[in-house]
This record gives C-alpha cells, sequence and structure tokens, in this order.
C-alpha cells in the first residue's frame, strides 16, 4: 500500500546515526507495536499529560502536508513500566482527521494508541526515522519532565507516519534514560524466540500484544505482528526500513 507522508527530513534519518549505541539502535528500528515491546520489560501503563488543539511543530507540518499555521489535534502521552517512565510519546493529527478518520484518538483516554493502529488493515506505516534531540526541541522538554533529576543533553527519539484512508498521524517516541539501565533492554537478546521474556509476551493475556515467534527472520528485532499496519516506502522515493540485519549496530 503506498503511503503518501514521509517523516524523515534533514534531521530524522532511516539509519540511526553511527554514534548511537547497539540497544539505541535496536529500539529506534523495531517495527511494530512499541507497547508490545515495552511489556516484555514489565506492567505497562499509559498516562495522559495532554489532549488539545495547537499548533504543529516546526519538523512536522511538513511531513503531515500541512501549513505551518494549520491547526492539529496532540496527544501526549507517558509509557511506564514498572511504575516508572520509559518514553514520552507525542501524536499529531490533522484537526478535521481528528474529528474524521482518526476520531478514535479523542476517545483512547490511557488506552495506547497502539490499539488503533494495530488492529485495522486500513492503516499503512511509513519507515521509522530517528534522530537525537536536544533543548532547543520540544520534544525534549516534553521528555525532560519525566526524568527525574538532571535531564541529559541530548535523548534519541523516533517517529513515523501512519496513513488512514488519506489522511495523516504522525507518531514520535522518546526514550528515557530509565529504559537503557533496565537489564532486557541493553540486550538485543531479550526478545530472542526462546527467552522467558518472549515466553511471557506469547502468552500474554491480551492476546493482541503477543508476539509470535515464528516472525523473526534474519535478525530482525522481535515485531509485533498483531499489526496489520506496515512499512512502506516513502512517497519520496526513500526505501522503507530495512531489516536490523542489513544495519550496522
Amino acid at each position: 500500500m503506498p503511503i503518501r507522508f514521509d517523516a524523515a527530513d534533514a534531521h530524522w534519518r532511516v539509519a540511526p546515526l553511527p554514534g548511537l549505541s547497539a540497544p539505541q539502535k535496536d529500539w529506534l528500528t523495531r517495527g511494530g507495536s512499541l507497547t508490545a515491546h515495552l511489556r516484555v520489560l514489565g506492567a505497562v501503563a499509559v498516562r495522559v499529560t495532554r489532549e488539545a488543539v495547537a499548533l504543529p511543530w516546526a519538523d512536522e507540518h511538513a511531513a503531515l502536508g500541512l501549513h505551518a499555521r494549520a491547526p492539529v489535534w496532540v496527544r501526549e502521552v507517558v509509557l511506564s513500566v514498572d511504575g516508572v517512565p520509559f518514553v514520552a510519546a507525542h501524536s499529531v493529527a490533522p484537526l478535521a482527521a481528528s474529528v474524521g478518520v482518526w476520531q478514535a484518538t479523542r476517545r483512547l483516554r490511557t488506552r495506547p494508541l497502539a490499539e488503533l493502529l494495530y488492529s485495522d488493515s486500513s492503516v499503512a506505516r511509513s519507515a521509522l526515522v530517528s534522530r537525537r534531540v536536544t533543548g532547543r526541541h520540544p520534544l525534549h522538554r516534553l521528555a525532560a519532565r519525566e526524568v527525574g533529576g538532571t535531564p541529559p543533553h541530548a535523548m534519541v527519539a523516533r517517529r513515523s507516519v501512519f496513513e488512514r484512508h488519506g489522511a495523516p498521524l504522525m507518531v514520535t517516541e522518546c526514550f528515557l534514560p530509565a529504559l537503557w539501565v533496565h537489564p532486557a533492554s541493553r540486550s538485543p537478546a531479550a526478545g530472542e524466540v526462546g527467552s522467558p521474556a518472549a515466553a511471557e509476551t506469547a502468552h500474554c493475556a491480551d492476546p493482541a500484544h503477543a508476539v509470535h515467534p515464528r516472525h523473526r527472520e534474519h535478525g530482525r528485532p522481535l515485531e509485533h505482528r498483531a499489526s496489520r499496519a506496515h512499512f512502506t516506502a516513502h512517497s519520496t522515493g526513500h526505501p522503507a526500513a530495512p531489516a536490523a540485519g542489513e544495519r550496522s549496530r
């Protein structure tokens, strides 16, 4: 399914920066539901920090095909694992789409966005792109509020655009420092087929969030294959995100 929207720009890139650690590259490029991947580490809770009509960030409107002053619907949440914030997420959709094609995003409350994105065969997803964000970027300021003590100068983040019936929804996720000190998050093998963590997820009480082992191929990071949303080529001709085995780790 072709997708018209491109999450990449001069700063957001498909290939993670070479100076990042192997675990960072792994999490930045994992396909499927991030919530499902976090459930491998522990109990995930969603806390909504903001839902409002606003203007898109400077690096968002072009990716969504909007005028810089066009209003959008913003939803910001924090994903915690066992009570510890691991991810600050920011999603944005054109205002008209938020009361039309993407109106269900306004009724999520504390349910994860993944429940919508990975249960609908009409949803397509762009390649994941990533970058470092510093205090100059609003995402860093959003994430810094969830960091105990002094936040790091830079944090890593990723984003992609989901499209449904021609309407975009961009999801941006910033990984918080607590994730990188969790033992399982530092080991790509944490989600390997046959590991206790993978077995626990595969037998999750909610089968919609289970990760099926048969879909791990060629070293690709474990993906949430209950999802029907899929990677597609960029409208600008960039290829979809390559398998993890093809990336430099």
